[in-house]
């Protein structure tokens, strides 16, 4: 087996393992996802940007988090609370409550707003890991998603 393919292997591998661990994570202790009252008074800490792909209750994307006059490019996975369906979301905003760098990664409830069918137009993203991380994240979706209205991501820095 070439490196290549080796390397994609166990590319995939992880990408599985991390999603088995997101939805059995999501099974015990899903938090509810931050509002705006949760931000009120605080001063973000950082700014990040965000692709998001969703394909059949799967999500995926890239994106990048600036902190301490750094930027830190990041990956994102997991599932859709709900049937799923096939859209994108490109977004940025602010990141609160980010005192140290590797407080960043790990596993978010994301709210995505109202149950039910999310179609083409705004968007706007509320996501909260166990460190207490809040992103607050406003753009534009295109496509449809069939959701209860909350999602829970993996975020992993990327090397």
């Amino acid at each position: 087996m070439t490196n290549t393919r080796f390397n994609h292997l166990r590319g995939v591998r992880a990408w599985l393992a991390g999603v088995g661990l997101l939805g059995l994570s999501a099974c015990g202790a899903m938090q509810p996802p931050p509002t705006a009252q949760s931000i009120a008074g605080l001063t973000p800490a950082g700014a990040v940007t965000l692709t998001e792909t969703v394909a059949a209750g799967m999500t995926g994307g890239t994106g990048s988090l600036t902190f301490q006059g750094r930027t830190y490019p990041f990956k994102v996975v997991g599932t859709v609370v709900g049937p799923g369906g096939a859209s994108r979301v490109q977004a940025s905003g602010e990141v609160y409550r980010l005192n140290r760098l590797s407080d960043f990664a790990g596993p978010y409830s994301e709210g995505t707003g109202q149950a039910g069918f999310a179609t083409s137009g705004k968007a706007e993203l509320w996501m909260q890991n166990q460190a207490g991380v809040i992103m607050h994240l406003t753009g534009v979706s295109e496509g449809v998603v069939l959701s209860l209205g909350r999602d829970e991501v993996l975020v992993e820095l990327a090397n």
